[in-house]
């Protein structure tokens, strides 16, 4: 099988190339974007005398998805050292589980405190 021969033209005009003398070489920079990772922060729930370890528990599941025996360690922990950490998470995210466990320990009528800090 024989292809046609294409005659070769004079070169397309080259676009970036800051030279001056002509002879075609130029440099590429490259920027590498840095992408930030976004700050995480603790939601922390602290220690009271009024509201009962089982609602705490249940706090846990719901608002933190701990299963039963995560959820009580870490009411033990809050109960026996003042303070526990639920989780870890993005601004927003720690923002909402906060509000979300305030919102539902007062409609319960507990004084239950939840809050987040900066890791």
């Amino acid at each position: 099988m024989r292809f046609p021969t294409v005659a070769a033209g004079p070169e397309p005009p080259r676009h970036g190339d800051d030279d001056d003398d002509g002879t075609g070489t130029g440099v590429i920079t490259r920027t590498k974007q840095k992408v930030k990772k976004p700050d995480l922060y603790r939601v922390l729930l602290l220690n009271d005398d009024f509201t009962p370890m089982e609602f705490v528990v249940h706090i846990l599941e719901r608002f933190f998805h701990k299963n039963r025996d995560q959820a009580t360690q870490i009411m033990l922990h809050v109960h026996n050292h003042g303070v526990g950490e639920c989780g870890v998470f993005t601004y927003e995210v720690a923002e909402t589980k906060v509000t979300q466990v305030l919102d539902f320990a007062r409609k319960h009528q507990h004084p239950l405190q939840c809050v987040m800090e900066k890791k």
